[in-house]
């Protein structure tokens, strides 16, 4: 085999590889993106003998079982993978710094060595003092893990084929380095070199592994995107690292649902699970307040109830300001343009703020009818009551739409004790009554007038 050595150059933010030096990335239309590495490139022809040819496998024969899947110990998590952890499969983990990363991750290793699995946690960032610091802070290890402070993507790759443990912790993906590479540890060549090193080692040796990726100021991991192409699952940390709470959502996965999310809450022996996130996301909410309904969104096959708040007040200036939490701003100016023309409600000369109690963000159709409600309650003064929830599309034509499962999320607010629902008409014809929970379907925005006397 003969290497050669060549000068490519590469775009920082999305992997982009070009022969010359640009200006703007063709890909992701970036400017002054591209940088200049040496890469080696391995050419040899293909022999005819020596070693046996690969066979191909039947579908009909493969045999699957329980087995090719662990627990993490942890049922939000494991809702989030697809059901736990498939052996062989490379799991990129990424969000901001100090979000919980690496303690998730390190709460893991102590819940699958106490169940027996073999596990070993190389860090290039911290050493041995610093990680076992950290571990007495979780919570006491039944038994010993291996732990490897290295960033040598050789000795890393040795030290894995000696031990073969069942699960290995990467932290970070961007420390790692490969020292035939001339480029320094972080960039394009070196993280995308030790990505394919690690699912090499996943793939063939039925080790799962777990990559803790560093996130950018634009939300996104650091280095390029076809790091998120190689690995099999992609999990997100969502939330404000100042807050409690912390959302851990699947943008991608090959063995389960990317619309699942797992909620946990940062402790001072770590993070833990919070089994309710409902009640959780409605704690402290205000009392006969105008402007505030509870609505109900879906993530994935769960129901979450969140609060939606809005403030509507006579604006100081000529432009009206609006601004949206937690919401899509265009969304909202949507909603209101259609209270305007269908409903004749004034809101040109009012700012009109909205807000998802909790820093969560939801984007799905069926916040809408409760961000509407929630506007003209602010408007009227009017309170919605305690024990009222709402969801629903709304139309540009100012119908209420019918919503995807719409039996669950009157399921989960009779849980939680709420009086009356108002939801789509539609929806609410394909609807046994359900007992202990009044329902109120509405056509068209005219009847939230009707609603609000009612409630109010």
């Amino acid at each position: 085999m003969a290497k050669d050595k060549k000068t490519v150059f590469f775009c920082q933010n999305c992997g982009y590889e070009s022969g010359k030096w640009q200006g703007q990335c063709p890909a992701c239309r970036e400017w002054n993106t591209f940088v200049e590495e040496t890469v080696t490139t391995v050419s040899a022809k293909r022999r005819s003998g020596g070693q046996e040819a690969a066979r191909a496998s039947k579908l009909s024969q493969i045999q699957t079982g329980r087995e090719s899947r662990m627990s993490t110990g942890y049922g939000e998590l494991d809702r989030v993978l697809g059901g736990g952890i498939v052996r062989g499969s490379l799991v990129l983990v990424g969000g901001d710094p100090g979000i919980g990363k690496s303690t998730l991750l390190l709460q893991v290793c102590r819940n699958l060595t106490a169940g027996g699995e073999k596990v070993l946690y190389i860090s290039g960032e911290e050493s041995l003092q610093q990680i076992k610091m950290r571990a007495d802070r979780v919570g006491e290890f039944p038994n010993d893990m291996l732990l490897f402070c290295e960033t040598s993507l050789e000795l890393v790759e040795e030290m894995i084929r000696r031990e073969r443990p069942k699960v290995v912790v990467i932290d970070s993906i961007q420390t790692m380095y490969r020292e035939d590479l001339s480029s320094a540890p972080g960039s394009v060549s070196q993280v995308r070199e030790a990505t394919n090193t690690f699912m090499q080692i996943a793939k063939g040796m039925e080790i799962t592994v777990f990559l803790v990726g560093h996130v950018t100021k634009e939300g996104v991991v650091a280095g390029p995107r076809v790091l998120e192409h190689m690995v099999d699952t992609v999990l997100y940390f969502e939330g404000d690292r100042y807050a409690a709470y912390r959302i851990l959502r699947g943008v991608k996965n090959r063995f389960g649902s990317t619309n699942e999310i797992g909620v946990f809450e940062m402790r001072e022996s770590g993070l833990s699970e919070v089994a309710n996130p409902s009640e959780y996301m409605l704690s402290g909410k205000p009392e006969g307040a105008s402007g505030s309904i509870v609505a109900c969104a879906m993530e994935g096959t769960r129901p979450i109830l969140v609060e939606v708040q809005a403030l509507v007040c006579r604006t100081n200036f000529g432009i009206p300001r609006r601004t949206a939490v937690g919401a899509d701003i265009n969304r909202v100016n949507l909603l209101m343009a259609v209270l305007e023309k269908r409903l004749g409600v004034a809101l040109g000369d009012c700012d009109a703020y909205v807000n998802i109690a909790g820093g969560i963000r939801m984007n799905e159709p069926a916040l809408d009818l409760a961000i509407v409600l929630a506007i003209l309650s602010s408007k009227k003064d009017v309170s919605l009551g305690e024990k009222t929830i709402a969801f629903g599309e709304v139309g540009l034509s100012g119908e209420i739409r019918a919503v995807t499962m719409a039996r669950q999320r009157v399921a989960e607010a009779k849980k939680l004790g709420f009086a009356r629902c108002i939801l789509p008409q539609v929806s609410l014809d394909g609807m046994e009554p359900v007992e202990g929970i009044r329902l109120i379907g509405v056509r068209m925005v005219k009847d939230l007038e009707k609603v609000l006397a009612f409630t109010g």
